[in-house]
């Protein structure tokens, strides 16, 4: 099978998602969904992502069209020889599909459970702007797309720079361990001013904005002949200026996973298949995991040391399994313990 063929049929099923996430599940007049549509609809989402994860074991060849045991030691050394060669075809295509999934799988979760705490930050934005139900719909429709493409570019630019300049990955390294201590030491995010948000007074300096509080979910308006952005428009450029700084750390993280491109990409978009869902879950309190951003933030340095410190990781015989339990054991115990210990609501 062609990897044309095998891309058109991934790229089919993310967009009928989308159709289905989007559009055809969605009715006009259902503004939010209740917590049991959410749960039900996040579950089937991510039983989407795994099961994606298994489909790539059989994938991965295609995508890559490998059918000889020289193309698996071209890959072997262009994406940093994630698997043993045994000098037997069969046995090491078992290896690097078994590898691949393994990966696949790591990266899923890894940006899945990136994905909710850039929700966290949706979520702060839409109750400072006071956007109505209506209009979130609206604004999680054009954000979920933007947060693909978004993922399109910085993946492909991403991976044609290691490729170029394998140093990239120290730089990459070196920001993935600057954004989590950044993420454990911040100080709780807080509604602000929305008059005061950075994009808000970039945008007063290029348009003018509409003071006209009922835009009927408009993004331009006029008034007395000049066209107007609304304050809806400013909350769009404000989605995805965060899913730009949100991508700045997750597709790098991903990068430290595997130096796969199509692995990277496809884990990153099935993950982020079902954000509205998603998005509603945690406006019905999955917010109690307080103690999620730390475990991000612990992941987040893990990713980017192992990124600088490849090679002494590598030493002591460190490998994709053990990555994986890394991610799944420090998502679970910062989730326990958030249930464990619940956070203070302050009076």
């Amino acid at each position: 099978m062609e990897s044309s063929i095998v891309i058109a049929v991934l790229v089919a099923v993310i967009l009928i998602s989308l159709v289905l996430d989007l559009g055809v599940l969605s009715k006009e007049n259902a503004q939010h969904l209740s917590l049991k549509q959410s749960a039900i609809r996040s579950m089937l989402w991510f039983g989407l992502g795994l099961a994606s994860v298994v489909t790539m074991y059989e994938l991965i060849p295609h995508l890559h069209e490998i059918h000889n045991y020289e193309d698996l030691v071209k890959y072997h050394s262009q994406y940093g020889k994630p698997f043993e060669l045994t000098g037997d075809f069969d046995s090491s295509l078992k290896a690097f599909k078994t590898t691949s999934m393994w990966l696949y799988f790591s990266g899923f979760l890894l940006e899945y459970a990136l994905s909710i705490d850039n929700l966290f930050v949706m979520l702060l934005v839409f109750k400072s702007f006071q956007v109505s139900a209506q209009n979130e719909r609206k604004i999680l429709v054009w954000g979920v797309l933007g947060a693909m493409i978004l993922r399109f570019v910085f993946i492909f630019l991403g991976s044609a720079a290691i490729r170029q300049f394998e140093w990239v990955l120290y730089l990459f390294g070196a920001l993935l361990l600057f954004s989590g201590l950044k993420l454990a030491f911040e100080k709780e995010k807080e509604e602000e001013d929305p008059s005061n948000h950075f994009v808000m007074r970039m945008i007063k300096r290029i348009f003018p904005v509409s003071t006209i509080s009922n835009d009927r979910g408009h993004f331009f308006v006029r008034e007395n002949g000049v066209l107007h952005v609304t304050v809806l428009f400013v909350v769009l450029l404000i989605i995805e200026f965060t899913d730009v700084v949100f991508a700045i750390d997750s597709v790098p993280a991903v990068f430290g996973i595997t130096r796969d491109p199509y692995l990277v990409f496809f884990s990153n978009i099935f993950a982020i298949l079902g954000l509205r869902s998603l998005y509603f879950l945690i406006g019905h309190g999955i917010d109690k995991f307080w103690a999620l951003k730390y475990g991000l933030a612990i992941i987040l340095v893990f990713i980017g040391s192992k990124m600088l410190l490849e090679h002494q990781f590598k030493s002591i015989g460190f490998n994709h399994i053990h990555n994986l339990l890394v991610i799944l054991g420090v998502l679970t115990i910062s989730m326990l313990y958030s249930l464990i210990k619940p956070k203070a609501v302050d009076s």
